[in-house]
C-alpha cells in the first residue's frame, strides 16, 4: 500500500517486532482492501457516499476492545 505505518503501543512507544509489524501491515492491508470493495459496491448501488462514510465510522466506533470487554 505505500509507505509503512507507525503503529503506537498504549505507551506511545512504536511496535518493534518485526512479526508484529508484519501482522498488523497484512491486517491492514485486508482491511483496507475489504472496506474500499464495500465502499465501492453501496456508492454503485446508489448509497450517498456520506451516509456510507457515516456508516461505517459507526461501525469503527463500536469495536470492542479484547482488553476491556466493551467498545472503547
Amino acid at each position: 500500500m505505500g509507505k509503512q505505518m507507525l503503529w503506537l503501543q498504549d505507551d506511545a512507544q512504536p511496535v518493534t517486532c518485526t512479526e508484529k509489524l508484519r501482522v498488523l501491515e497484512e491486517n491492514w492491508e485486508e482491511l483496507h482492501s475489504i472496506v474500499q470493495d464495500a465502499f465501492e459496491d453501496a456508492v454503485l448501488m446508489g448509497v450517498s457516499e456520506h451516509d456510507m462514510r457515516q456508516k461505517l465510522t459507526d461501525l469503527i466506533a463500536g469495536l470492542v476492545s479484547p482488553k476491556v470487554g466493551h467498545a472503547a
